[in-house]
């Protein structure tokens, strides 16, 4: 392989573990799916249980982009979306619902609330690799 091709291929390795992403996923199997899938691509992942940790989390690391489930105890993905795009030092960063909820009109149901994008389970593994990147590249 030509050094070129390999110094680019690190560099694009290094790019990509500086993208931060903060998974909120109340399912520990969805959560680590996710997480694994991510990590595997280079990206590091933050973990968040509810929608209330989600929260603290942003504020605290900022991510680059946070996929977000919608029903969790203690606080749902809506009002945790929400509440993210209330506070100034968050409003900008991108949230994408992960969500089961596969009904007829139920994706223009999240984005009216505030979400940037959907991605709708169960998860295609091959896909969301290619997601995050356009979700990272467009800003959403």
């Amino acid at each position: 392989m030509p050094q070129a091709a390999v110094h680019r291929g690190l560099r694009e390795k290094r790019e990509k573990m500086s993208a931060k992403i903060l998974v909120i996923e109340d399912n520990p199997s969805n959560r680590l799916l996710v997480k694994d899938i991510l990590e595997f691509r280079g990206y590091l992942v933050i973990e968040a249980e509810n929608g209330k940790e989600g929260i603290m989390a942003a504020g605290e690391h900022l991510p680059d982009l946070i996929f977000m489930d919608l029903q969790m105890p203690v606080m749902n993905g809506f009002e945790a979306c929400r509440r993210i795009k209330d506070d100034p030092r968050t409003r900008h960063l991108k949230i994408v619902a992960l969500t089961s909820f596969a009904m007829k009109g139920e994706q223009e149901k999240v984005m009216a609330s505030g979400f940037d994008g959907y991605i709708p389970k169960p998860i295609d593994t091959r896909e969301l690799p290619l997601k995050v990147e356009k979700f990272l590249e467009k800003g959403v």
